[in-house]
């Protein structure tokens, strides 16, 4: 059928979604409806009879949702801290838990420009971007490295940062953590890989088969990225700088002795909207 009236279309694909057994299939099907037929939840309102033209495109988003592609994936973006940011093979999802982390560290940020005149912040593995560009976004005087191993991220988060209008005050940086960055920085920031490798397998489909491994596998325990900025992160730290960081919900103590090992002290922890651990902060 080449075309379908919106309200037909809309049953149509979350009784598609529901009988596959997918948890939110009415949110899904009216996310992939509206983006592939370019209308809105007004449209389905006030022109329920509004013929859609694009039945085929929306059947075979229909279909990868249905073999447990994310519903994101397929519309090629998330929303984030306001921000709209393009997805790409190896880039995580941005999810709500990690703005938690912004929400943390924005603060410092503020304060920082205010009385320094800039905040230089790194984001280490930074993916889409998402944590360095809602700083940027929200402090108009802070400046932010993005740091990964992948090209096809780093290529992500400078497009995002082009649409978002902060191309000026964002850099990309390919850099196996530290190794390529050089300079002081008043803010290290990162949301790291933290399963540990044998619990990939036991992630829900749609994380295991969809997100890049690499942006997931935290080493044998889960622990070897804190290790790794902890031992670097001094070398490029203002003195009064602070280090925030994503965690596993189970992860608060060991990531704590890491640090405190490493000659830094917990200065403010954070749970998310579930209420689980996600965020440390430290100081020197």
């Amino acid at each position: 059928m080449a075309e379908r009236r919106l309200d037909d279309l809309l049953r149509h694909a979350r009784q598609r979604l529901a009988d596959a057994g997918i948890v939110d299939a009415a949110f899904d099907s009216r996310l992939l409806v509206e983006h592939f037929s370019g209308t809105t939840r007004t449209d389905a309102i006030s022109s329920p009879d509004r013929i859609v033209g694009q039945v085929a495109e929306i059947e075979a988003a229909l279909d990868r949702r249905i073999v447990g592609e994310p519903v994101h994936r397929i519309l090629g973006y998330r929303d984030f801290y306001g921000m709209r940011l393009s997805l790409s093979t190896e880039t995580l999802e941005p999810r709500p838990d990690t703005e938690t982390l912004v929400d943390a560290v924005l603060p410092f940020v503020h304060q920082t420009a205010a009385r320094q005149g800039i905040c230089r912040i790194l984001d280490l593995g930074t993916g889409t971007g998402a944590i360095a560009l809602a700083l940027v976004t929200q402090e108009p005087k802070a400046v932010a490295i993005g740091v990964d191993v992948s090209d096809d991220a780093l290529a992500t988060a400078v497009a995002n940062a082009g649409r978002l209008g902060v191309s000026g005050r964002f850099t990309a940086k390919k850099s196996d953590w530290f190794a390529e960055i050089i300079g002081l920085h008043h803010l290290i920031v990162s949301n790291p890989p933290y399963i540990s490798s044998s619990e990939i397998e036991d992630l829900q489909n749609e994380v295991r088969n969809f997100d890049p491994r690499r942006a997931l596998d935290g080493g044998p325990d889960g622990l070897e990225p804190y290790r790794m900025i902890a031992s670097g992160a001094a070398r490029h730290l203002e003195k009064d700088g602070l280090v925030g960081l994503e965690i596993g919900h189970d992860q608060r103590r060991d990531v704590t002795g890491i640090f405190e090992q490493a000659g830094y002290r917990l200065s403010a922890q954070h749970k998310d909207l579930g209420g689980n651990d996600r965020v440390l902060v430290f100081r020197r």
